[in-house]
């Protein structure tokens, strides 16, 4: 972290439909993986941040509630227009301070812009249901109902996409919206907020805090939250579920996962290769489906890995700007973390058959790189 002082951009909360710096003073880096070199710094909210950003939320929810279906839509559809419109732009965005290649930050934008097509659909996904005599003299109906102010948190690893899985549809549904980012790769958050200003969004329906653990403790308890939605890491999903749940928050919590690949005597091993390849190594590695262990059974596994690892020596590691097939990864933290995974299977006795250490990369001296890396006999 950083306090700032410098000449470099400040990015700041979105706070009632408009750029709000915050009363605290602490600021955090945002880094160009590429080259390791710090591109801007982002606030990091103060709980009073983020008691102005309920605030506002609350606020706005009365009159967003009661907008019209149709009116609420006509919204949507011009955010979808913009994000459309802005979709080159906002992969920019997303290579330059996640790292991942310009493909994979296109991907990730095409896949939220499907999630904000669906909820234009909301006259229809909000209708309820009515179900005459289900018993004597009594029938049964449902409604649908915002719930009030709902909260973000999303991971790094997907700063676009992950967050459209949540907010566009808690916006068509009638809730204003609360956004926390990873502070890693914040700037996606805003480029979203002002689009939603151009839509004719109104005013504190979609806010944006940026920050560490102080901004997400302050969103699991505030009483003015009515339910928050995340996706991170286990140890994470679990404090936040535990601490919402407790404050009498709806919550979903996405955590980690270990996923396996497993290969069977009957396989096509050339498929099979492809396939544990294209997994495992796409976005870095850095996604919540990427493979990290292939299970090969006997007696095709020696040939497996020799298929993996021919085709994972002809990956291009580079800037995502580029031709490159794999960017760097998002810090120079999570950098050491994963290499010290390599140092760790090394420990335990693991063969490392592709070692993806010390990738040289042109004009990348100073970036976050780790080549694709192979352990056998783990």
């Amino acid at each position: 972290m950083t306090s700032g002082g410098d000449a470099l951009p400040l990015l700041t909360h979105w706070i009632d439909g408009k750029p709000a710096e915050g009363s605290s003073t602490r600021r955090g880096d945002v880094f160009d993986p590429a080259t390791g070199r710090v591109t801007k710094h982002v606030v990091y909210a103060s709980g009073d941040d983020v008691d102005d950003a309920v605030a506002s939320a609350r606020a706005a929810f009365p009159a967003w509630r009661a907008t019209s279906l149709a009116e609420r839509a006509k919204v949507l559809f011009r955010f979808r227009e913009l994000f459309h419109q802005g979709a080159d732009e906002l992969a920019d965005i997303i290579t330059a301070e996640h790292g991942k290649v310009r493909s994979d930050a296109a991907g990730e934008v095409a896949r939220g812009l499907e999630v904000v097509e669906f909820a234009c659909g909301i006259p229809h996904l909000l209708k309820g249901s009515f179900s005459e005599g289900v018993s004597s003299r009594v029938d049964v109906y449902s409604v649908r109902q915002p719930v009030g102010v709902a909260a973000i948190i999303s991971p790094f690893n997907f700063p676009a996409m992950v967050p459209c899985w949540f907010f566009p549809i808690a916006v068509a549904a009638g809730n204003t919206v609360i956004l926390k980012p990873s502070e890693k790769d914040p700037s996606a958050a805003n480029w979203m907020a002002q689009r939603w200003k151009e839509a004719g969004l109104p005013a504190g329906v979609f806010n944006v805090v940026h920050g560490d653990k102080v901004a997400v403790d302050r969103l699991l308890t505030h009483p003015g939250v009515g339910s928050v939605s995340f996706v991170g890491s286990t140890p994470v999903a679990r404090h936040v579920y535990e601490t919402a749940t407790s404050a009498g928050k709806r919550v979903q919590a996405l955590g980690g996962a270990k996923n396996h690949m497993v290969v069977l005597p009957d396989a096509d091993i050339d498929l099979a290769a492809d396939s544990a390849v294209n997994a495992g190594f796409g976005s870095a590695g850095e996604r919540c489906m990427a493979i990290s262990a292939v299970v090969a059974v006997e007696p095709v596994a020696d040939e497996l890995v020799d298929r993996v690892v021919e085709r994972a020596r002809t990956i291009t590691v580079g800037d995502g700007t580029g031709d490159a097939d794999m960017g760097p990864l998002v810090t120079g933290a999570h950098r050491d973390k994963v290499l010290g995974y390599v140092t760790g299977g090394l420990d335990a006795g693991a063969e490392l058959v592709l070692d993806g250490r010390g990738a040289a990369v042109d004009g990348g001296a100073g970036g976050f790189w780790l080549g694709p890396t192979v352990f056998d006999h783990v």
